[in-house]
């Protein structure tokens, strides 16, 4: 069998035309990010088996590329029946930030404000937008428990999404919210089993696709009673002016009234100074899937989309289980790959290099006057400008157009006789 020339299935070459698209994004995240404080920090790609698959995941558990035990240890597990994995690609940032600060808390700040840029891998089905090694851009707070990290978190993440989608003519941001307290609340409110709330949380999850009546089905045949379902789902169709209005049904038993007061405080914070084209909307039927999330959950959508391009919440329970010791967190995440796909399908004018500088050499100089074209160069780089020398082709015209493309608009062709 020979070599294959495409890339395993879900995972991608980046041509340097994307390479540009991407390092441009990357380099605004970054710039945002650190006007708000943030600090840049890097976790390994593969994290040890037991905290992959530790049960806070949700369903990316079972998508883990799990990586083989070697050599002795291999044989010993081929020979006992037991686990042939030791580890295993991350399939995501949050549970490798966890580790490393429950290992490297005491060296950092408090609160820290971290960011991470990286790969993760998935063992999914790809499509458009979703692959199976694709970059994430987090964003997180760790060790404040108040209502300052949600609302720096989604300031900042929505400030960034508006700088990152400028020009495009991609309009209308919307960031939801909601909290897994509020959630619980209200299907315990109404009799529903607390040990049956992640399987409702689930059917409540797919409401955008199967609808409300599809909801009330598939609720029912889990073995609910028809009163219960019916009372749950009136309850989301509520009007209210505030989160503390919409939950004060519920009952202080089921949910203390500090839990929307706070996201309240968020709503209110975030409003006032969001940029143009974001709007901020209490959204009661936000599940998020992660079962690390403890409380606040948020997630953005563009208006013209039909997919989520960012997402997070708080988990204060996961660095605990590293550490023995409970630490608050509270993360926001971006769709790095989906951004991308929007950036590609809605172009900015792209930005030319007045300072792109080709010396194209013809073949045959000799040493001494290629010796004077690099001395050139290395002078030009000097000045900060960007220069690259190449052989001089004879189809020079295609050469140049191309370089053109490129940003280099400066083309200077040296001859043997010049």
């Amino acid at each position: 069998m020979g070599f294959i020339k495409t890339p395993v299935k879900g995972m991608n070459d980046f041509l340097p035309s994307e390479m540009a698209i991407r390092q441009k994004a990357l380099q605004s995240i970054r710039e945002t990010y650190a006007a708000f404080g943030f600090s840049e920090i890097e976790t390994p790609c593969m994290e040890h088996i037991e905290n992959l698959t530790g049960k806070q995941g949700g369903e990316n558990e079972k998508l883990i590329f799990k990586v083989l035990k070697r050599g002795a240890a291999l044989s010993r597990a081929l020979e006992k029946g037991e686990d042939l994995a030791d580890s295993g690609m991350r399939y995501d940032l949050t549970l490798p930030l966890s580790r490393f600060y429950a290992q490297n808390g005491a060296s950092l700040s408090a609160p820290f404000k971290a960011l991470q840029i990286g790969n993760v891998w998935r063992a999914d089905q790809p499509q458009k937008g979703r692959f199976r090694q694709f970059t994430q851009c987090d964003i997180d707070i760790l060790g404040d428990a108040s209502v300052l990290a949600e609302i720096e978190l989604i300031g900042a993440t929505s400030l960034m999404l508006s700088k990152l989608l400028a020009g495009t003519g991609v309009e209308g941001i919307t960031v939801h919210i909601n909290d897994r307290r509020i959630l619980k609340g209200m299907a315990l409110s109404v009799g529903f089993p607390e040990e049956s709330l992640d399987s409702i949380f689930i059917i409540l999850d797919k409401l955008d696709k199967i609808g409300e009546d599809g909801v009330q089905k598939e609720l029912l045949e889990m073995g609910l009673e028809e009163k219960a379902v019916s009372r749950y789902l009136s309850l989301f169709s509520r009007t209210a002016d505030s989160v503390s209005e919409f939950c004060s049904l519920l009952g202080e038993e089921f949910l203390p009234a500090s839990v929307p007061a706070g996201l309240d405080t968020i709503l209110s914070c975030v409003k006032s100074s969001l940029p143009d084209h974001v709007s901020l909307k209490f959204d009661p039927t936000l599940v998020r899937g992660m079962g690390y999330y403890t409380g606040t959950i948020f997630e953005v959508k563009l208006n013209e989309y039909n997919f989520s391009i960012a997402g997070g919440g708080r988990y204060d329970e996961m660095i605990g289980k590293f550490s023995g010791q409970k630490v608050p967190a509270c993360g926001f995440s971006i769709g790095f790959e989906r951004i991308i796909t929007i950036l590609r399908d809605h172009p900015v004018e792209a930005e030319k290099s007045a300072e792109g500088i080709a010396l194209l050499v013809e073949n045959g100089l000799a040493p001494e006057k290629l010796q004077e074209i690099f001395l050139s160069a290395a002078a030009l780089r000097g000045e900060g400008k960007r220069v690259t020398v190449l052989p001089l082709k004879k189809n020079a015209k295609f050469q140049i157009d191309r370089l053109m493309e490129e940003g280099f608009a400066d083309i200077r062709r040296i001859y043997r006789n010049s």
